[in-house]
C-alpha cells in the first residue's frame, strides 16, 4: 500500500505541476497546483470518513468535495499528458480553469470549516418531511448530555463523561461540549453540597 500510494502521488505531482507550468504559473509556483489539490483532497475526506467530525451536512459537503479534488487531479493529469503528447493545445479555456484552481480550493476550505462548526441535530420527522434540519434548544441538548453523563457513568465505574465524550454522543461542536460538560459538572457539586446544607 505504501509503494502503491507514494508512487501514484510522486506521478500525480509531476503531472500537475507540468499543467501549472505550461498554463503559465512560474516554476517556484507551479508546485502549489498538485499541493493544493491532493490536500483539499485529503482534508475532504478526513472530514467526510471522520464521523465524529462536523455535521451530517458538512460529512455530504465533503464527500462531494473529495470525489471533485480527486477527479479535478485526474483530470489535470490526463490534460497535461494530453499536451505533452501535442494532442491538446493550451488555449485560454486550459489557462483560466487552471488558474481557477486556488481561489476555488480557498473558497471551499472555508465553506466547509463553517458547515464543520455547525451543531448536529439528530434526523426527525420534521427534517423527513420539510427537509429542514430543527435546531435542538439548550435545554433539550442539557437534557441529552445528562442522559449521556448517566450511560458512560454507569459503563465506567461512575466516572463522568469528558468534553470528547459528549461531542461525540450529541455529535455537537467542541465549544457546545465544552459549555455542557461545565453545567453537568456545577451540577454534580450541587448535588453533593446539597446534604451537607440540611
Amino acid at each position: 500500500m505504501t509503494v502503491a500510494a507514494v508512487s501514484a502521488a510522486v506521478a500525480s505531482f509531476a503531472g500537475l505541476r507540468g499543467l501549472a507550468h505550461v498554463a503559465g504559473w512560474p516554476d517556484r509556483l507551479a508546485w502549489l497546483l498538485p499541493v493544493t489539490i491532493d490536500a483539499y483532497a485529503m482534508t475532504s475526506t478526513r472530514v467526510w470518513l471522520t464521523g465524529t467530525v462536523g455535521s451530517s451536512r458538512a460529512r455530504r459537503f465533503a464527500r462531494a468535495n473529495a470525489i471533485g479534488a480527486i477527479v479535478t487531479s485526474i483530470v489535470g493529469n490526463a490534460g497535461y499528458h494530453l499536451v505533452a503528447v501535442g494532442l491538446v493545445a493550451i488555449s485560454w479555456p486550459i489557462v483560466v480553469l487552471v488558474g481557477a484552481v486556488p481561489a476555488a480550493v480557498l473558497g471551499l476550505t472555508a465553506h466547509l470549516h463553517a458547515l464543520r462548526t455547525i451543531v448536529s441535530v439528530p434526523e426527525d420527522r420534521t427534517e423527513i418531511r420539510t427537509g429542514v434540519r430543527p435546531r435542538r434548544t439548550d435545554a433539550a441538548l442539557l437534557n441529552a448530555a445528562r442522559e449521556a453523563d448517566a450511560r458512560h457513568r454507569a459503563l465506567h465505574g461512575g466516572r463522568p463523561i469528558s468534553r470528547d465524550g459528549l461531542r461525540s454522543a450529541l455529535r455537537i461542536a467542541g465549544p457546545k461540549a465544552t459549555e455542557l460538560r461545565r453545567q453537568l459538572a456545577a451540577e454534580n457539586t450541587d448535588r453533593k453540597e446539597a446534604p451537607s446544607r440540611s
